[in-house]
């Protein structure tokens, strides 16, 4: 598994829906097929990146394919954002400050001039 292969898996819409479908359980094509409203070909198209990107695994349960979240590649997704994680905690910290003060403003605005 390539960090380019990730990002490449995820950088499409319909894939990161899947992922997120999986991320709550395992699920069965035919049920990833109806909550993404994609066709059964198109969807096989989307599991076989993730698959190939180590995102997900499949297991045969009869005559179902079940795929799962692999978590070892979100893991090094993670792993691999964590220095940035500082650049938009203070961007996200400086717009509470600023949200607090408009809010602080709006309660108790100036008292009016005669």
């Amino acid at each position: 598994m390539s960090d380019a292969a990730l990002w490449s898996a995820l950088a499409d819409p319909h894939r990161r829906a899947i992922v997120a479908l999986l991320l709550e359980r395992p699920r069965p094509v035919g049920e990833i097929v109806e909550a993404c409203g994609l066709s059964q070909p198109s969807t096989s198209k989307h599991l076989k990146v993730l698959r190939e990107a180590g995102l997900v695994r499949v297991r045969q349960d009869a005559q179902r394919r079940v795929y799962a979240l692999d978590p070892a590649p979100i893991a090094a997704l993670d792993a691999w954002l964590e220095p940035y994680r500082s650049l938009w905690s203070s961007s996200l910290d400086a717009l509470g400050r600023r949200l607090d003060a408009t809010s602080d403003d709006t309660r108790h605005p100036p008292p009016a001039k005669d």
